[in-house]
């Protein structure tokens, strides 16, 4: 028997702001919220437990320290590399330096909260 990972939990400061980011990057839609403020967004029509992984983005007021240990990474589906950074820069990501080199096929950015995640070179099918 295995497991799976169907939701990853992001805290942040305003989870409306990053709902609507991660939805524009994943084109993911709201599943849900909870009382406490928390939204869940995942892919549209297939809910939590789906094939791809949902993400719930949590209030927390906990200041973030240092760089994050675990970090998301994405693939384009049906444009290049360039024109998926583009996409996402006008969504709201911005470039970070985490000590690249220059030389990556990868590009390392930042969510409007600051979290790092990297956009990878490979087209990849759409789920």
């Amino acid at each position: 028997m295995a497991c799976r990972i169907t939701e990853l939990v992001l805290d942040c400061a305003d989870p409306e702001r990053l709902a609507a980011f991660w939805s524009g990057v994943l084109g993911y839609a709201e599943l849900g919220r909870d009382d406490d403020g928390s939204i869940e967004i995942g892919p549209p029509g297939a809910g939590s437990g789906g094939p791809q992984p949902t993400l719930l983005l949590s209030p927390s007021d906990d200041p973030r320290t240092g760089k994050l240990r675990l970090h998301i990474d994405v693939n384009p589906t049906d444009r290049d590399q360039d024109a998926e950074l583009e996409r996402l820069l006008a969504l709201g990501a911005r470039p970070v330096d985490v000590g690249q080199t220059g030389s990556e096929s990868w590009h390392v950015l930042a969510d409007p909260e600051g979290n790092e995640f990297c956009l990878l070179r490979s087209r990849v099918r759409p789920v």
